[in-house]
């Protein structure tokens, strides 16, 4: 919209660089262009507002397949005023000398002519085509439909209208039919998932079977290698207790020849103590024998009273040490008769 400013009856218009500006006055031109800025009397002045920049129109319409079924159609059309002088012509862009707002609704008529254009052509491509064939490649066809016949449309070069590009957003059936075709392609991944999960659960089952399988493969190695264990032990332990035996017999020869020559020579040592003892034995006895008879044969030719004398002595000898004695008149009585006895004798 053009920036209109007013002072003392006159009128200030600035225009943007987007709209293209017209000025008559009098029925003559006076501007014509876009980025103008110029003073105008309101009362005289015929004013037009052109927008040139390029304008996005979104439409969205309804179409019937060849199988009777409902579609809706999103799309897109850019264009661009490229004749602002025939559009103005063809059209009513003229603004308000005191706002600078449009009088009409050219941009409404100008979207009413492009849709109902766009959706002409997209209605006659997808009557001749199914449901199925549409929603695989009827955005594609419609966009190219639409494109062609815009382009061949009379009208819009007639009002300086130029189509820049068409864009299909979408092309939807009803709800209930999208859920129908939705459901065999659900079911088709669904069925696609629970095989991939029965697979990743087989899968799952053979690696615990390979798994398990090692493991008992293991178990079966370790209780090999135990049994050649416990025999290596058993071997082992034989071998130990065959050494040790050999070397208790060993040993125990040792200690019966060691026992048998310590009897030998404890024998040989006793018959030789024997003998020495016998020999003492017969020396002693023979020397006693001799001493006996030398001192018989000394006290056969000594007198009877030396022989007393002798005994007294010898008895005296052998007898404890007497301190004192006491002699009773009977036992000197007794003693001088034994004396008599032995000396008559």
């Amino acid at each position: 919209m053009a920036d209109i400013t007013r002072r003392l009856g006159w009128r200030h218009l600035r225009g943007a660089p987007t709209a293209h500006i017209r000025h008559h006055r009098g029925g003559k031109l006076l501007h014509d262009g876009p980025r103008l800025s110029f003073w105008f009397r309101a009362l005289t002045a015929a004013l037009s507002e052109v927008p040139v920049d390029d304008r996005e129109l979104a439409m969205t319409f309804h179409a019937r397949t060849s199988d009777f079924q409902d579609v809706a159609v999103q799309a897109t059309v850019t264009y661009r005023i490229s004749d602002p002088a025939m559009a103005a012509a063809r059209l009513d862009f003229s603004i308000d000398p005191d706002t600078g707002a449009w009088r009409g609704t050219p941009l409404e008529q100008l979207g009413t002519l492009l849709t109902e254009t766009a959706q002409q052509h997209a209605l006659d491509v997808l009557a001749r085509t199914p449901l199925s064939a549409a929603l695989v490649d009827g955005v594609t066809a419609v966009r190219e439909r639409i494109a062609a016949g815009l382009a061949g449309e009379p009208r819009l070069p007639a009002t300086g209208i130029e189509v820049v590009a068409v864009r299909v957003i979408a092309l939807r059936p009803e709800p209930e039919v999208e859920r129908a075709l939705r459901t065999p392609a659900r079911e088709q991944i669904q069925q696609e998932s629970d095989r991939a999960t029965y697979e990743r659960r087989a899968v799952a089952v053979e690696r615990e079977r390979a798994i398990a399988e090692n493991e008992l493969d293991s178990q079966i190695e370790l209780a090999r290698r135990e049994e050649q264990l416990v025999d290596q032990r058993g071997t082992n332990a034989r071998r130990e207790a065959e050494e040790h035996a050999a070397a208790d017999a060993v040993r125990a020869e040792a200690e019966a020849a060691r026992t048998v020559r310590l009897a030998e020579a404890e024998a040989t040592r006793s018959v030789r103590l024997a003998r020495a003892e016998a020999e003492g034995a017969r020396e002693v006895g023979e020397a006693r024998a001799q001493a006996q008879a030398a001192w018989l044969r000394v006290h056969a030719e000594v007198d009877v009273t030396t022989l007393h004398a002798l005994t007294g002595t010898r008895l005296a000898e052998n007898l404890p040490r007497i301190d004192s004695v006491t002699v009773s008149p009977d036992v000197i009585t007794g003693l001088l008769a034994r004396l008599g006895t032995q000396e008559q004798a």
